[in-house]
């Protein structure tokens, strides 16, 4: 039948040799014609859904006892399965690299971020082709694959114009992507993908607009079509939605929802959750509330103001949370409308990592700020309570709020050693394959066993070549083998954690953990190296939040399970351990790929759109230049020449009435503008800015000049720079000020200018020295805000 048959082990399956035809015309063809069709999927596959919500801890969803109303969670675990005992790595690429290639995240070059990549093996953020992803083995198995929503697995390098490509969601296995490449999105205004096309939003905020809501729109449009078109193949669809990790974004409707409930604070919120969790079965009766860390204040040790602000924090943080689920309700809708859900194996992860604490202790109504190390004052946001959650905000709640997501537990994201950072609730439902219908699985597993298990339950082998690479061993285990035994002996019995230093192993229901870090601390750098770390060690079996360190009444337990991590990490490519965050995030500090290198000069045509930091010359804390070449219509013009980055840290070279003008944003704080006298004239014109930087350390201020066709028309005193970055989501625009607008001064509207843009040129002086160690009390890392 002109089917390969390959068994499936080897990817793409080899063609089926055909024979030859010697008639000259189609008469002497064999009837009826023998068409080419790729590799059929297994009789019976089901469909596969996979969907993960970004940092929500293992309490925050009322599916396993959380205050986040999620009625979609809730029905899919009513009907399916609950997982209790289920991990994650504890930062978002790791987790989402592990899902998708069924391989320990240090093993497939992701020990971190990709923005935080390096030249060591394993955390280059470069996808082996020895593991190739769940979405390519499926594709080569017969099924339709699509992803929407929060990718963060590809190399920023590769995040251009010219690519590379087979590191994007299309090259990856998918056959259609639409969503977003960076660890965070602006929900109201976020820079887009379709395949690898930069695409902008139909309508904005003030139109309705959302970005959970656009993300559901197309994954249901996709399915329609896919059930119309090729209804015989099953699908795959692959929705990861930017919520709830920072900025949270949304609607005052869904935020009033939970008006008040909060007012009780953080400590009440963390019993009254453990109890729920303990009705329903989620942890054991026996279960205590793991310990409040030290410097993290309680609810009744904060004044009136932070207790409104953190109120109003936590209620955006659970609007935008449920408002996620019920979009996924409206997938889910889909698939009953079309009679598909019986057969869809249903996989709803309820958070990458735990719930963040990189709001610090205050939370912030800009993240940004608190990234780099400034604590925005309680009584100035109070005075913009009522902007949390909406376009004029990038807000992260406090880590109190966190520590109570992650209840029973203790800590947050980024520390892999404890299960407040690596523990979420997994919801699986397949009405086809699993009969107990609101069960409970409390089971070990991990992420990489999400690969296995789907590969087991649709029939495939795991193959051992695709793309005519040799494959590396999955390290996952299937969790099938639970689905009809809730008692069924735990099969995986053993897995490290590793997150920017902090570390553990677990091993037959005991954990051996130390904490090397805190997530929402300045990390000094007179910090103590990673032997000075203090172990600790959890009997989980008897004490399953981890709330009883019994490495004093153990010492030779603990001694053998630190072994078990040194064998484990020398065998997944842990090693060199790496507790930096923010040198990590600058390509020449990090010593990975810098598409700039040594060139002083870049030049960019006019119809320049959407490049990230990482494709564009590194302006900040040095000297520079932007150059821009136009053609000024009649009365100077209007609109943006060139811009990077957005409401809330940038700069903009750009047109206002007519006159030359540049600013500068810091932080969404100050905004230094320098602006001609007098309009361009008609014609052909060299507007340039002159960036004196003060030189020293990072961050410092400068002069910035302002010329028109070599004469000097203006100039502006900086009195502080953005040191690291401007922003995850917003790009470096030439002609036009994509996302956010940079100043109000073209704040509505088109800001497209309404002349020409012919070519802009960055110059840039050689990069400041390293400085030396910072003065006493200066901090020079900053948290993993992704």
């Amino acid at each position: 039948m002109g089917v390969p048959t390959g068994g499936r082990r080897v990817l793409p399956e080899p063609d089926v040799p055909r024979r030859a035809i010697t008639t000259c015309g189609p008469d002497g063809a064999p009837r009826p014609f023998d068409p080419v069709r790729p590799t059929e999927p297994p009789a019976e596959a089901p469909n596969v859904v996979l969907v993960v919500l970004d940092d929500l801890g293992f309490g925050s969803s009322s599916a396993f006892g959380g205050p986040c109303r999620m009625p979609t969670a809730d029905r899919l675990a009513d009907d399916g399965l609950r997982f209790t005992r289920f991990h994650v790595t504890a930062l978002c690429s790791p987790t989402r690299q592990s899902l998708m290639t069924g391989r320990n995240h240090h093993a497939v070059g992701m020990g971190a971020t990709t923005e935080m990549a390096t030249s060591a093996p394993g955390y280059t953020g470069y996808r082996p082709r020895s593991a190739a992803t769940l979405a390519r083995v499926l594709q080569g198995n017969g099924y339709s694959t699509a992803a929407f929503g929060k990718w963060h697995q590809t190399p920023p390098a590769e995040i251009s114009p010219v690519g590379p490509f087979d590191r994007w969601p299309t090259g990856e296995g998918f056959d259609h992507f639409y969503g977003f490449m960076a660890c965070e999105m602006n929900h109201w205004y976020p820079l887009l993908y379709e395949g690898t096309t930069p695409v902008e939003p139909a309508r904005r905020p003030e139109d309705g607009y959302h970005l959970s809501e656009d993300l559901v729109d197309r994954a249901v449009d996709w399915v329609h079509t896919q059930r119309s078109l090729t209804p015989d193949r099953p699908f795959f669809t692959y929705l990861a939605f930017g919520a709830s990790h920072a900025p949270l974004h949304v609607a005052p409707e869904w935020r009033e929802r939970y008006d008040g409930e909060f007012d009780g604070g953080w400590d009440r919120l963390r019993e009254a959750t453990l109890a729920r969790q303990k009705a329903l079965g989620v942890v054991p009766g026996h279960t205590e509330l793991a310990p409040w860390p030290d410097g993290v204040p309680h609810w009744d040790d904060l004044d009136d103001t932070r207790r409104a602000l953190g109120a109003r924090f936590m209620e955006t943080y659970a609007g935008f949370t449920e408002h996620a689920d019920a979009q996924l309700g409206r997938f889910v809708a889909a698939l009953d409308e079309l009679g598909a859900m019986e057969n869809t194996l249903f996989l709803y992860l309820l958070g990458d990592n735990g719930a963040s604490g990189e709001g610090g202790i205050e939370g912030t109504h800009v993240e940004h700020r608190l990234g780099h190390g400034m604590v925005d004052d309680p009584t100035d946001m109070l005075g913009h309570l009522d902007e949390i959650g909406g376009p004029a905000s990038y807000p992260i709640a406090p880590v109190g709020w966190a520590l109570a997501m992650n209840t029973p537990y203790q800590w947050t994201k980024q520390v892999a050693s404890h299960f407040g950072g690596t523990r979420d609730g997994l919801v699986v439902h397949w009405p086809a394959g699993i009969a107990d219908r609101g069960g409970l699985r409390h089971q070990f597993h991990h992420v990489v066993d999400v690969l296995p298990t789907v590969l087991e339950c649709a029939g495939i082998p795991q193959p051992t070549s695709v793309d005519g690479t040799p494959q590396q061993p999955v390290d996952g285990t299937s969790m099938r083998y639970t689905f009809a035994d809730p008692d069924a002996p735990d099969r995986r019995r053993t897995q490290y954690f590793e997150m920017c230093g902090n570390r553990g192993v677990y091993h037959e229901g005991f954990t051996a953990v130390t904490r090397h870090g805190t997530p929402w601390e300045m990390v000094p750098t007179d910090s103590g190296g990673f032997r000075d770390d203090v172990w600790e060690l959890y009997d989980t079996t008897t004490d399953p939040s981890q709330a009883h360190d019994v490495a004093a009444e153990h010492p030779e337990l603990l001694a053998r399970l630190r072994e078990l991590f040194l064998v484990e990490a020398a065998k997944y490519q842990v090693f060199p351990l790496d507790d930096r965050v923010t040198e990590r995030e600058n390509p020449r500090l990090a010593g990975r790929l810098d598409l700039v290198g040594d060139r002083t000069s870049v030049t960019f045509r006019g119809s320049t759109r959407r490049l990230i930091e990482e494709a564009v010359p590194n302006i900040k804390n040095r000297s520079h230049a932007v150059v821009a070449d136009v053609e000024a219509p009649a009365g100077g013009g209007d609109g943006v020449l060139v811009a990077q980055g957005g409401r809330f840290g940038g700069w903009a070279l750009y047109v206002a009435g007519g006159r030359a003008s540049y600013v500068y944003n810091f932080f969404g704080l100050r905004r230094h503008t320098v602006r001609a006298d007098h309009a361009l004239a008609p014609g052909r014109h060299e507007v340039r800015t002159d960036f004196a930087y003060d030189g020293g350390r990072d961050g410092r201020g400068g002069t910035a000049t302002l010329r028109v066709d070599g004469l000097v028309v203006g100039a502006v005193r900086v009195d502080a720079t953005v040191p690291y970055y401007f922003s995850f989501d917003e790009t470096f625009d030439v002609g036009v000020d994509l996302g956010t607008p940079v100043t109000d001064d073209y704040a509505t509207g088109d800001n497209a200018f309404t002349g020409t843009v012919r070519s802009v040129r960055v110059e840039l002086t050689a990069p400041e020295p390293e400085p030396g160690p910072e003065p006493e009390g200066r901090h020079r890392r900053v948290m993993a805000s992704h």
